[in-house]
């Protein structure tokens, strides 16, 4: 399965038609190769064989990372689909929407990498993504301002999750650096839009709850 995400909610839609959307959505994030709105980030010393010269182990351990930042993609995905469906004005709606337009070309361009490493994605990407629409759900029913700072909350810890990966990445395989350095900027200005919007900030517990859940998630799909 092919294409972007031609299910884009709006103030017109009953709410069966914004289920079926996100099923659709679900299957093209989960089972299909969604487009990218821009282009793949590059390295300013672009080298066509870059790929090719990295060492079996530093090949492995890329293909790991970006298998990690290709599953939290997918959740940011199902995360958004979920909190727009719940959300309470058409305003966060459109806000979550354009949100996650940009997640699809994270998704797309780590998995485009993935292909590059010679690896693939996550064997348990449709169990990530449900988890992920469940807890996106709980965080919508809450209210709008809870779920902007979820958002915040979300999108500041794979800021920190993704400058981790770009000190473990190998240096030389600066493909996968750009995309991850590109990634990390759009995830904190997704948070400062969030927190501008007037998101609430999350109780300590949530934030260590979402911590470890992500610690569980992680370590998982780096190996499967």
């Amino acid at each position: 399965m092919t294409g972007g995400y031609p299910w884009r909610m709006s103030t017109f839609q009953t709410p069966i038609d914004r289920l079926l959307a996100s099923l659709g959505h679900a299957l093209v994030t989960v089972a299909g190769r969604p487009h990218t709105g821009r282009p793949c980030p590059q390295p300013s010393n672009t080298d066509p064989r870059a790929t090719e010269t990295l060492s079996d182990p530093d090949k492995k351990l890329a293909g790991s990372l970006m298998r990690v930042n290709h599953v939290g993609e997918v959740c940011a995905q199902a995360l958004y689909q979920a909190q727009a469906l719940t959300a309470r004005s058409e305003a966060l709606r459109k806000q979550m929407e354009a949100a996650a337009q940009e997640e699809t070309d994270h998704l797309a361009w780590t998995l485009q990498r993935l292909d590059q490493l010679g690896d693939r994605p996550s064997l348990l990407n449709p169990l990530w993504y449900a988890g992920a629409f469940a807890i996106g759900l709980v965080a919508g029913r809450l209210g709008d301002a809870q779920s902007l700072g979820f958002v915040v909350e979300t999108e500041r810890q794979v800021e920190a999750h993704l400058a981790s990966h770009l000190d473990r990445l190998p240096a030389q395989d600066e493909a996968s650096r750009a995309i991850v350095a590109q990634m990390k900027m759009d995830e904190a200005r997704h948070a400062d839009n969030a927190l501008a919007a007037g998101a609430a900030p999350m109780p300590e517990p949530v934030k260590w709850l979402m911590k470890a859940a992500a610690q569980v998630m992680t370590t998982t799909a780096h190996r499967v």
